[in-house]
């Protein structure tokens, strides 16, 4: 019997299916983008409350007014960039540094501030309006997603400004002493690097503090490495680290304003001015005791739980294992570095840093399915991941006194915690990059040879 014919589906039913398909998505990314432009206006209102200027308005001053940050709008640039070909990405770089040069001598002709980077926000407008102007379809919303993920790194960078100021404004009381006390089960860590960085002064100094300032510069780095293919491919890949860099410094600054916290190098050092429990960092360890929420001033963030410098550190470490050699060194390097200047600089206490890793783990874990799609083991550590980052918050603060009175015990359990993250992380990508790899299809056979025939 004749198997029934099947109808060969017109060009007309290809672009509807295909229209069927992108729908979701499109709706996605519109109610995301609504999401960011209506949290950007709202810390744009809670700022100006407060009597300063909000992320949008001091991105904006950027186009024409110094910039704080040059290598990150050359950063933002570079990530747009990735759309372009060679030679549209030599005209853009050239374009940025001419009228960074433009600059320069109008600032030096009367003396004003100097610096550079107007130039790459430029080019990144020009390329928004090629975009809405001159392309058309696949083409246009490829070179918005550039132009977006390059605003959105320097966006980044002023929104966690004005959130960490309105921690400084809202939060007038600290909970470092809570911290201080349950870090003594890690074995008081900050005050252990504190004393080591003093004594590599001033080489160990300058380069930790490169490290740990040029954060931002370093993920778009790994991010570039990661997007090299676009221009090639015409299409983002569906995870990168950009994307987990951005939610990381959306979410974190939230915790700060649940747990207070600044530092050891001010509640404990001479940071902390008249604000300080007493001028014991990193030489003299924190005195025990019933710790309690303590007074502080208007100005320092409260940004210590969880750290995100050391979040981003442990994102980029992640990213950087697929790349060549050299990239996995830099991620490496710049994790452990980070980790030390974060400790060493008193800028975090130990409790901080594990609290920071679980964070991170979840979030990235969380990133992964939502590009891949969710299973039953992506909801499993994510679940877990975030409890126990919500029982590391709670023990740090209702448990401090008993975590310090049994360190051999809660050091062990906090660790433990951590790596129960992080086993879960490795072997849940683990098993997804096993599924991700096809299968090898067995060769055809070679047809025989024929075979002469017999004269």
């Amino acid at each position: 019997m004749n198997p029934l014919p099947t109808r060969i589906p017109s060009r007309r039913d290809r672009g509807a299916l295909r229209a069927a398909v992108r729908r979701p998505r499109v709706l996605l990314w519109t109610a995301a983008g609504a999401v960011t432009l209506g949290f950007l206006v709202a810390l744009e209102f809670a700022a100006r409350h407060y009597g300063v200027r909000g992320p949008i308005t001091e991105q904006a001053r950027e186009v024409v007014f110094a910039p704080d940050s040059g290598p990150l709008l050359y950063a933002g640039l570079a990530l747009t960039m990735v759309v372009l070909t060679w030679r549209q990405r030599l005209v853009a770089a050239g374009a940025a540094i001419g009228i960074d040069v433009v600059f320069w001598l109008v600032r030096w002709a009367v003396g004003a501030d100097m610096n550079f980077g107007n130039g790459a926000l430029w080019v990144v407008l020009c390329c928004a309006v090629v975009a809405v102007t001159r392309r058309r379809g696949g083409e246009r919303a490829l070179l918005l997603k550039g132009v977006g993920l390059g605003l959105l790194l320097v966006a980044g960078h002023k929104t966690g400004d004005t959130w960490l100021l309105i921690t400084s404004e809202t939060r007038k009381t600290v909970l470092d002493p809570y911290v201080a006390t349950a870090d003594q089960a890690l074995g008081n860590p900050s005050w252990l690097v504190g004393r080591f960085v003093e004594a590599t002064e001033p080489v160990g100094d300058h380069v930790l503090h490169l490290v740990y300032g040029q954060l931002p510069l370093a993920a778009a780095l790994v991010g570039l490495y990661q997007l090299r293919h676009v221009a090639v491919e015409r299409r983002f890949p569906s995870h990168h680290l950009v994307r987990t860099f951005l939610v990381i410094g959306l979410l974190g600054p939230a915790v700060y304003m649940i747990f207070p916290v600044v530092g050891p190098v001010f509640a404990y050092g001479a940071d902390g001015g008249q604000w300080a429990v007493a001028d014991l960092w990193p030489h003299t360890l924190p005195p025990g005791g019933a710790p309690h929420a303590i007074p502080f001033d208007d100005i320092t963030p409260r940004n210590c739980m969880p750290s995100l410098h050391t979040a981003w550190a442990t994102t980029l470490f992640l990213h950087s294992r697929k790349g060549s050699r050299a990239m996995r060194f830099a991620g490496t390097f710049w994790l452990v570095a980070t980790l030390t200047a974060t400790l060493g600089f008193g800028y975090h206490y130990g409790a901080d840093l594990v609290a920071g890793v679980v964070f991170a783990l979840t979030v990235e874990t969380a990133m992964r399915a939502f590009a891949r799609g969710w299973d039953r083991g992506a909801v499993r550590l994510v679940v877990h991941g975030a409890a126990v980052f919500s029982v590391l918050l709670v023990s740090y603060r209702y448990l401090p006194v008993e975590m310090a009175e049994h360190p051999w015990a809660a050091g062990p359990l906090l660790v433990l915690a951590m790596a129960s993250v992080i086993l879960g992380h490795v072997r849940t990508t683990r098993r997804w990059e096993a599924q991700a790899v096809p299968v090898r299809q067995p060769e055809p056979p070679h047809p025989a040879e024929p075979q002469p025939e017999p004269v």
